[in-house]
């Protein structure tokens, strides 16, 4: 039984650090969670701390908190007693290659499988996916493999845009994508454009959020354009 939100970003343009969801973040983990664990592994310019304390004090106006999981002694059993995961945006490498060092892949599918949420924004929604193979984000660090959490069975792309710079030539985000189906025919790419997330629940998929459209992207096949609110 998954229970999953799968956010394309954290921050909007004017708006606090996921104010855009709040009320969805309330409704997701709504009930007594008294140690919900926060993975700040994707942050590198930010430090451990201060990056839970910014996650901490978003979830205030929900009557929510988050303990990170670099303050554990062992982070593994930390999972063990959790009922609540939120895993953070960042760098997609360096979050997994984190994921990876600390023993923590399959104790997240572990609690993932009973039933524990898991928020995840950014890299934390990426690495919910398949593989990091469709992560926007540079290789700064080298994870034992780009093997995913596969909470899903299909790839994601947050912040989704095919928006390109003027008088540059370099390729656009669709391209990119597209390069990628070559050498993963079997794939499908989620693609989740700001203010946009996927919901995980009891075996159903929906994709919501501020009103834009989505795509689902597959190997020489026409875009599936999908609707906010829509069941995929």
């Amino acid at each position: 039984m998954k229970n999953l939100l799968l956010l394309s970003n954290s921050t909007l343009p004017g708006s606090p650090y996921l104010q855009w969801v709040l009320s969805d973040l309330s409704e997701f983990l709504s009930g007594d969670r008294r140690q919900m664990v926060f993975i700040p592994y994707a942050g590198v310019t930010v430090s451990y701390d201060e990056y839970t304390q910014r996650v901490n004090d978003a979830l205030e106006g929900i009557d929510k908190s988050v303990r990170g999981i670099h303050t554990f002694e062992n982070p593994r059993k930390a999972l063990e007693s959790a009922d609540g995961i939120l895993v953070g945006g960042g760098n997609t490498f360096e979050l997994l290659r984190q994921l990876y060092e600390n023993e923590l892949m399959d104790e997240i599918r572990k609690c993932v499988s009973r039933g524990v949420p898991y928020v995840g924004w950014s890299a934390g929604s990426n690495v919910a996916g398949a593989s990091i193979g469709t992560t926007n984000d540079m290789p700064i660090s080298f994870p034992e493999s780009f093997d995913a959490l596969g909470l899903v069975p299909y790839q994601i792309n947050p912040h989704y845009t095919e928006a390109t710079l003027p008088n540059h030539g370099g390729e656009s985000r669709l391209q990119r994508l597209m390069e990628f189906l070559e050498k993963n025919q079997g794939s499908e790419v989620y693609c989740l454009p700001e203010g946009t997330y996927l919901r995980v629940e009891n075996g159903k998929t929906q994709y919501s959020g501020l009103g834009l459209e989505g795509k689902i992207l597959r190997y020489r096949k026409d875009p599936q354009i999908i609707q906010s609110g829509s069941y995929i």
